[in-house]
């Protein structure tokens, strides 16, 4: 299908005009025609504020100059910019007498194959009656005209803010991606582990998960944290816990002490108050489980007859949570061969407006649900059990050992 894009652009419904970087009408739509009371012989090939000078009773020309401003800021910074600008038109049936007027203005230009501005798209709405059926009992158009003005600055604000933060979330998901790699494998254990951004840039990118081969024997720690905050503050001080963490695995007694030490340093790391982390040493020469919380929800074990065990004995407060440091607990709880071990962030099951033991329970019946699935299978079914299609506000981290 052929467009003729020239007849589209005279019926286009809003009143545009398109200005070369020397500021000269290239042509004008039939709408802008209109509205600016003109013919097309009067303003194309004309310089912009010949075929429209400013109003006598602006000397200084500042209406001329603003509007200036605004084309000059596209051809500078080669983006859009908008405005609303009071521009007094000389009355085309009153020659002389010259009319107040107020204007939605959006410039932006549009670039040739080269990357150079060809021309810059110059759209206009007329608001001045807008403004007079909003204005004051005293008629005055100025501060009506002022908080419109500032509406449009505000919304522009928020735009700007929004490609910020979604630009900032891109470059924390990559940096989360890169700080959490699928781990090798581990002898001949299975497991699947499993991230999911929240929708949004909420809490986004605190989560971690761990996996790391113990020195000792046929020995593995798996742990699973979630750092308070959002964004690439959070995306770092992950890091640098997750990797704290991993190393004092290697060298510590249990998880009570690699988490007691890894509260130590949280001390140390600004934003890394109230973190909570979950760390399980896992013996599968002698069938047992470690297992020690900073304030996290409890891993589950799901026994290879259907039944589901919480692990919570062993909990005290988030990492930095107490100016003192202390012994943590810990606890140990035996399993057998088919048994499925499962470390999660709160995403998964804390739901806003709903208790955390009913998020427990759904997990729970979702894992009766799929007992016989492989790690990687289990690890999408919980997921898409738990987690509805539109997403959730906070990040999810999920680790499934079989045992």
């Amino acid at each position: 299908m052929n467009i003729d894009y020239a007849s589209v652009f005279q019926a286009l419904p809003g009143a545009v005009a398109l200005l070369t970087p020397e500021l000269i009408f290239a042509d004008a739509n039939l709408a802008w025609l209109h509205q600016a009371g003109r013919s097309r012989d009067q303003v194309v090939g004309r310089y912009l504020f010949d075929a429209f000078p400013g109003s006598p009773r602006d000397p200084a020309s500042s209406e001329a100059r603003h509007l200036e401003a605004s084309l000059r800021e596209v051809l500078t910074n080669r983006k859009i910019d908008m405005d609303l600008q009071r521009y007094d038109v000389e009355s085309t049936q009153r020659p002389g007498h010259w009319e107040e007027r107020y204007w939605s203005v959006v410039n932006a230009p549009v670039f040739a194959p080269d990357g150079q501005i060809a021309l810059v798209i110059h759209r206009v709405e007329e608001v001045t009656e807008l403004l007079r059926a909003t204005s004051r009992p005293d008629g005055s158009l100025q501060l009506e005209a002022e908080l419109f003005s500032r509406m449009r600055q505000l919304h522009e604000i928020n735009e700007r803010l929004r490609r910020a933060h979604a630009r900032e979330r891109e470059v924390a998901l990559a940096l989360q991606r890169a700080m959490l790699p699928v781990p090798p494998s581990i002898g001949r254990h299975r497991f699947a582990v499993r991230y999911r951004p929240a929708v949004g840039s909420l809490n986004v990118c605190g989560d971690w998960y761990d996996l790391v081969q113990l020195q000792d024997g046929d020995k593995i720690a798996v742990a699973v944290g979630d750092v308070v905050g959002h964004g690439l503050e959070a995306a770092g001080i992950m890091g640098q816990l997750r990797s704290a963490l991993s190393a004092t695995s290697l060298v510590a007694t249990g998880p009570a002490q690699a988490l007691e030490v890894l509260g130590r340093y949280a001390h140390c790391v600004t934003g890394a108050e109230s973190t909570t982390a979950v760390t399980s040493f896992i013996d599968f020469s002698r069938h047992l489980i470690t297992y020690s919380s900073a304030g996290h929800p409890p891993p589950v074990l799901l026994r290879a007859d259907g039944t589901v065990e919480l692990l919570d004995q062993a909990t005290d407060p988030p990492l930095d949570a107490v100016f003192e440091s202390s012994p943590r607990p810990e606890a140990t709880t035996a399993f057998t061969d088919g048994d499925t071990l499962l470390l999660y962030t709160d995403g998964l099951i804390e739901r806003r407006h709903q208790d955390i033991d009913t998020g427990l329970s759904q997990l729970t019946d979702a894992l009766i649900r799929h007992k016989e699935l492989t790690p990687e299978a289990l690890a999408d079914a919980v997921m898409n059990d738990l987690i509805p299609a539109e997403g959730v506000t906070d990040d999810t981290a999920l680790v499934v050992v079989s045992l």
